[in-house]
């Protein structure tokens, strides 16, 4: 049975605020984890007319383990393929803190201006057990600080919960408008 958006746990959830499991052992039953995850990703981008689904967390379709899936290209729907990062962590943060939008597939329609590095280095596992150094710059640096969030019990929102104009709602023509501080900051569902 193939995973859906509908599989993709949102917030209150308190699953999403626990950390996750490092993967010892890279198994079929994490192959599968990790088709699942692709498999939502995909579902909840057909479901979305202004957005691109680039990343997942393992924890955002309920599955404790400290896996990301990132889109090859961040920019296409029609690119359907993404890298897997089993157990990934940040060796290294580099560049000045930059603060632009970002939204996640489990705090649906909010997006934040959120500040992190411009550069990152990363180590992490291949779905093979190799080991995978990079350094990603710009968006992608965004989206590993994000998804290594996630695995940490933490939410973009975390990062902004003081910001008095940071947070902002997607419209249905794709615009985004400035949604009030403290009935965003009053929300049960996001700060439960």
């Amino acid at each position: 049975m193939s995973f859906t958006k509908d599989d993709i746990i949102t917030l209150p959830n308190t699953h999403l605020r626990q950390k996750s499991l490092r993967v010892a052992y890279i198994t079929e039953d994490i192959k599968q984890v990790v088709q699942d995850m692709i498999d939502a990703t995909l579902s909840w981008d057909a479901s979305r007319n202004h957005e691109v689904g680039v990343a997942l967390a393992a924890v955002q379709i309920d599955q404790l383990y400290r896996i990301i899936v990132i889109r090859n290209d961040l920019e296409h729907k029609e690119d359907r393929t993404f890298t897997v990062f089993i157990n990934p962590v940040i060796t290294k943060k580099e560049g000045e803190l930059s603060k632009d939008y970002e939204g996640c597939l489990s705090v649906p329609d909010i997006y934040g201006k959120v500040k992190r590095y411009t550069k990152v280095r990363v180590k992490a596992l291949d779905l093979n057990g190799q080991t995978i150094r990079l350094t990603a710059e710009g968006f992608l640096a965004r989206i590993f600080q994000h998804e290594i969030d996630h695995l940490n019990g933490l939410m973009f929102i975390d990062h902004i919960k003081d910001d008095h104009n940071a947070f902002y709602h997607l419209d249905e023509d794709g615009k985004l408008t400035k949604l009030d501080y403290e009935a965003v900051k009053t929300d049960p569902i996001l700060w439960e």
